[in-house]
């Protein structure tokens, strides 16, 4: 199996990697197509390859959208259906051009019950994931969106946070405005006054930190706010 650099490809043995070429199944998506229909999140589970591809809740009154989670390399779902079977409503996108494995959701749950090497991953890939929906909550009730762009930027910088960082690379202005709950325009605001700064040199599809030691006093002087 190509192990596209996964974590979860390496720590397998040869008779597991090879049920993953039974019953796995490579997709692959273009930018912006709406990756899953119908019941096709009951039916299989699925870990991205490569690429990202987007949850969100949209309302659709005002069609404001706030992103959930980025899927990256690695990143695995739907957990929450495979743990307790029932459909879970929200939104995919595909964020860039990304490659997915299939597999089927029946052949998964044999695996999260028999399988210590399955389990020994899924586990603590499902505490991460918890974390940061707790921390998504906890930003979006505690803090402004400034200090929640602040403070994203410094995830984005920071390679022991597994789901920030680089994920703002080649991510879009509005994109980045999903992900903190808010609009362009609020963020393009904020982001300028970080570049007037001289923090930041704000380009079309990438932020380049300059000075990281005033971005972490700007953010600390914000949370104690």
């Amino acid at each position: 199996m190509q192990h596209y650099g996964i974590e979860i490809f390496k720590e397998l043995d040869q008779s597991f990697e090879e049920k993953f070429l039974e019953y796995g199944k490579v997709l692959s998506f273009k930018k912006k197509e709406t990756p899953f229909f119908n019941d096709e999140l009951s039916k299989y589970f699925y870990i991205v390859l490569k690429g990202k591809i987007k949850s969100f809740q949209m309302n659709l009154e005002n069609a404001k959208e706030q992103t959930l989670f980025v899927y990256r390399a690695g990143d695995m779902f739907d957990t929450l259906v495979l743990l307790d079977g029932k459909p879970h409503e929200v939104l995919y996108e595909v964020l860039e051009a990304t490659d997915i494995l299939q597999l089927p959701m029946k052949k998964v749950r044999e695996w999260l019950r028999t399988n210590e090497q399955f389990n020994s991953h899924f586990f603590p890939y499902i505490a991460r994931q918890m974390r940061h929906a707790e921390g998504l909550a906890s930003d979006l009730s505690l803090y402004s969106t400034s200090e929640r762009l602040s403070k994203l930027l410094l995830q984005n910088m920071n390679p022991n946070d597994d789901h920030y960082y680089q994920l703002l690379q080649n991510l879009s202005k509005t994109e980045i405005a999903k992900l903190l709950g808010t609009v362009r325009n609020v963020v393009e605001r904020h982001l300028k006054e970080l570049e007037s700064q001289q923090i930041i040199e704000n380009q079309r599809k990438n932020i380049y930190v300059k000075d990281v030691k005033k971005l972490l006093e700007n953010s600390e002087q914000l949370f104690l706010n």
